[in-house]
């Protein structure tokens, strides 16, 4: 009873905070003719009232929003792009919060840009040991090659697990600290609409908790299976 009770509220702590951003999302996501500028015209005005110059703002894919230091590009999905939606004009100030992380050299985004590109070749080099690790182990016929294979994987999968932990601090740094004293200071948004940005950008820093919480899930899972 115990166990089920643990595992409902293990789920809960995913898969709610998804949900509930969904929701939020939703909420603000009529088009108002009192917001004068889509998501990338307000993202382009935020830049330049920050004074930060060489920052693109591009259309994106579907539901991914981001800003990639690297190419100092802001890339908005298209409801994002060109929506004139309370949502659409936080979540474009939200990504311009982590252009301004960068301007300002915060350590948090250049650690975890650094530590992707670390993610990213350490998964290539797993996905190649897990096709050969079988073949390996059959030629061999030597039981330790499972438990390296194991183990390999445990660390790509603790070095996702690092990138979501850093992930979410940074997040919220981009919400709260860059963000929002910008939205707060241009006097765009009516100071109604200020309780719906701020309700908007805790829901968006809820998808980064759960997304922490299925990375030490998985953390967990592995940890299990080298036990065996």
């Amino acid at each position: 009873m115990i166990w089920a009770i643990l595992i409902a509220a293990m789920f809960a702590l995913i898969y709610l905070p998804s949900w509930w951003a969904q929701k939020v999302l939703q909420e603000y996501s009529a088009p108002r003719i009192d917001i004068r500028q889509n998501g990338s015209e307000f993202a382009v005005s935020l830049l330049r009232h920050a004074n930060i110059e060489g920052v693109e703002v591009k259309p994106g894919a579907p539901s991914q929003d981001h800003y990639d230091p690297i190419a100092r590009k802001i890339s908005l999905s298209p409801a994002i792009h060109q929506g004139r939606t309370l949502t659409a004009v936080v979540a474009a100030a939200h990504e311009v919060g982590h252009a301004i992380q960068h301007a300002q050299g915060y350590w948090l985004i250049e650690t975890r840009t650094k530590l992707v590109v670390f993610a990213q070749k350490f998964e290539k080099v797993g996905s190649v040991i897990l096709i050969a690790a079988p073949f390996i182990g059959l030629i061999t016929r030597n039981p330790k090659v499972s438990v390296v294979m194991v183990t390999f994987m445990l660390g790509t999968v603790l070095a996702t697990t690092l990138v979501h932990l850093i992930t979410l601090p940074m997040e919220l740094d981009a919400s709260f600290k860059r963000a929002m004293p910008y939205l707060e200071q241009v006097e765009y948004l009516h100071e109604k609409d200020l309780v719906g940005a701020r309700k908007i950008l805790k829901a968006c820093a809820l998808t980064y908790l759960a997304a922490s919480l299925r990375s030490l899930l998985h953390v967990g899972r592995w940890l299990q299976i080298l036990r065996r």
